[in-house]
């Protein structure tokens, strides 16, 4: 089992393309926190990332409490965490974030929307700037390990480069369907950005992501990943990743930040959660496909890692989702 495949599969990743920026020196540009404005681009998610990529021309970039970095055409900058930033036509300058420019799904028109700012008679900076949404609870070993920003330099080939051509046609030439392709192309850049990041990190390195590369933690988080309802054991996951007992709980520990048994029930956790929320099915139908043998048991264990009872964290999180759709709807009622 390829574990990072199945974390993003299981954090209900999404993506969705916001604003083509056209920018002439001098601009600037501050995106909020990812809290503030989660809902109302994902309203079923509970986490935001922000993303950039430069199509044209170049700009600074970089979090509010720290320096910018330099972005070039080709290049993308990640917020993985959703910490405030800030883009701007020469390093220093500050903006104030205006919430309103995210608008609830009720109230958008065709993505990504044009902004343009500055000066008309310098030659532009071109930006794509996106999100993506994803559940952070209960459980996302992903997110741990990513830093607060990560800066790609543009590479001739790649995702990333596909991504890159295909946002500059679809700002020039809006086709029907674009939304979804570039929706859909945001959480394959994500990925690959994720990837790179992986292949970079050096040899001392110890989390999640670099665990994956480590042949005996790799090869437990494989396992557990692909037969989580499992009967584990210690010791039968030693035997898989090719190590003793007490070995591979020092090892698996030091990489994943959790003892492998307390992983395993965390994991399984976020698989259930995942299935509140995208399927019909009752509570005790799906305590089976996450390794208990009663709803009771499940139940418990749901409640001790997540803070509530499964159904009673599923009507909540429905519940706000629906809110926010509605409000969403209401608003652009008001303005008619």
């Amino acid at each position: 089992m390829d574990a990072l495949s199945d974390v993003l599969r299981a954090v209900r990743l999404s993506g969705a393309v916001f604003f083509d920026v056209k920018a002439s020196a001098p601009w600037v540009a501050e995106t909020p926190g990812g809290d503030a404005i989660v809902s109302r681009i994902f309203p079923a998610a509970d986490h935001l990332m922000s993303y950039h990529v430069v199509t044209a021309g170049s700009c600074w970039g970089g979090l509010i409490d720290a320096p910018p970095v330099q972005l070039q055409a080709g290049d993308i900058i990640v917020f993985p965490h959703g910490d405030p930033h800030v883009l701007s036509s020469k390093p220093g300058m500050r903006g104030a974030p205006e919430i309103g420019l995210y608008k609830p799904p009720g109230q958008r028109g065709r993505l990504p929307f044009t902004l343009t700012m500055g000066a008309t008679r310098h030659e532009p900076a071109q930006i794509v700037c996106g999100f993506l949404g994803c559940d952070n609870r209960p459980f996302n070993p992903l997110l741990s390990a990513l830093p607060r920003v990560i800066h790609q330099r543009a590479r001739a080939e790649g995702p990333l480069a596909q991504f890159v051509q295909l946002a500059v046609s679809e700002s020039q030439h809006p086709r029907v369907g674009g939304e979804v392709v570039l929706g859909r192309l945001s959480e394959l850049l994500f990925v690959d950005v994720v990837r790179h990041y992986l292949e970079t990190l050096p040899e001392d390195r110890t989390d999640w992501l670099a665990g994956l590369r480590d042949p005996h933690v790799g090869r437990a988080l494989a396992a557990l990943h692909g037969d989580p309802a499992r009967e584990w054991t210690l010791e039968a996951l030693a035997r898989e990743a090719g190590l003793s007992r007490s070995a591979l709980a020092e090892r698996f520990t030091l990489y994943a930040g959790h003892p492998p048994m307390q992983y395993l029930a965390s994991w399984r956790m976020q698989l259930a959660a995942h299935m509140l929320l995208n399927g019909g099915e009752t509570v005790a139908s799906l305590a089976s496909k996450v390794g208990y043998e009663s709803e009771a048991a499940f139940s418990r264990a749901f409640k001790k890692i997540v803070g509530v009872p499964p159904g009673e964290w599923r009507r909540h999180r429905l519940a706000g989702s629906r809110k926010a759709s509605v409000d969403g709807h209401l608003a652009v009622a008001a303005e008619l």
